[in-house]
């Protein structure tokens, strides 16, 4: 009999560590597709918004869809170790959540706009429409490189 193995559980909210006052000066949207042993991984809602104290940090998710929102009351780039540290879930070259890649476990691979890029994921900058994939264990026939952005 096989073990199944689950990813690690992810965290829902987190405490916001920014805070937009006034309208924001940079507003754009960046996507990420999770992809643990071939199974989608959903990123949680309100990553970066505290309702209770009416914040919002300038990286931060309302939904489930895996798009993320950068709403900065300054121009700036922000990466994706930063979206992390938000959402208090590790990532660097060989480690994302409670998942470690080599030592007998899977790859971390990441991808953006269906492209390989070596290195730390945690360094991609979050670009306008970007689609970004994270991928650990074996790379499925398609790699996500476009998200229908519809009423974003």
């Amino acid at each position: 009999m096989g073990v199944t193995v689950l990813p690690p559980r992810w965290p829902r909210r987190v405490a916001v560590r920014g805070r937009v006052d006034g309208g924001p000066v940079e507003h754009i949207h960046a996507h990420l597709d999770l992809i643990v042993n071939g199974q989608p991984v959903a990123v949680p809602a309100d990553i970066g918004i505290d309702q209770d104290g009416d914040r919002i940090s300038p990286l931060h998710t309302h939904d489930t869809s895996g798009v993320i929102h950068i709403e900065s009351p300054a121009r700036a780039r922000f990466s994706l170790a930063q979206f992390f540290t938000e959402w208090q879930v590790a990532l660097s070259t060989t480690r994302l959540g409670g998942l470690q890649a080599g030592d007998g476990g899977g790859q971390l691979r990441a991808f953006v706009n269906g492209r390989p890029v070596e290195g730390n994921p945690g360094a991609i900058t979050l670009g306008g429409h970007d689609e970004i994939a994270l991928i650990y264990g074996p790379v499925p026939p398609q790699i996500p490189s476009t998200y229908n952005w519809g009423q974003l």
